[in-house]
């Protein structure tokens, strides 16, 4: 199993990722702010939804989580990849922060994610980092609706632009949902993962 992220370390990604979210220094947070400009997935009719400072607060605690990973992508193939995994939820800030570090145990993966609420925009950028690359994926921005939560972005998969989708679904207090799906065109849609989160009681 990998070694935690130190706490140092942890307030430094912190910082960094704060930073990056206020100066709009990613391409989807500046389309995102600037004035006058529909918030909406480059290149689609997509709107990036807006949320609330409290949506990730029913994450915060431990958790444990089965995942479905699809085998092949873009292939129309129905062969998943199982295996566990679990993660540690804090929120800071006020709420304004949420970050998750995870540990895939049969994978040898670590990785962690950062969400960043945006106050002036009322949405969410959700960063992932995980420590097989040690880079900064491009972030996902959207917010919840009731008990659903909705989160775009734009990336690569194997070299190949493409959009990304993140589905949160607060299932009730001690379950959650959570899918990835990816999209040539922002129209048709293929989930390649889904996570499946139950809460470990105290």
């Amino acid at each position: 199993m990998s070694r935690p992220v130190s706490a140092t370390r942890r307030r430094l990604l912190f910082d960094a990722v704060a930073g990056a979210a206020a100066l709009g220094l990613s391409p989807l947070a500046a389309a995102a702010s600037a004035p006058g400009r529909v918030k909406k997935l480059s290149g689609t009719d997509i709107a990036l939804p807006t949320g609330d400072v409290h949506d990730f607060d029913f994450f915060v605690g431990r958790w444990t989580f089965s995942n479905r990973r699809l085998k092949r992508r873009w292939v129309g193939s129905d062969e998943w990849d199982e295996f566990p995994a679990s993660l540690s939820c804090e929120s800071r800030m006020g709420g304004m922060v949420n970050i998750d570090e995870g540990v895939f145990p049969t994978k040898g993966w670590q990785g962690m994610t950062v969400r960043v609420f945006n106050l002036k925009e009322r949405r969410w950028y959700l960063y992932w980092i995980n420590n097989t690359t040690g880079e900064l994926f491009p972030p996902v921005a959207g917010g919840f609706d009731g008990d659903r939560g909705e989160f775009f972005g734009d990336d690569h998969d194997d070299g190949r632009p493409v959009k990304i989708r993140f589905r949160w679904t607060r299932v009730d207090a001690d379950h959650a949902r959570w899918e990835q799906a990816f999209s040539l065109d922002g129209k048709d849609w293929e989930t390649n993962w889904r996570m499946e989160h139950t809460r470990v009681k105290a």
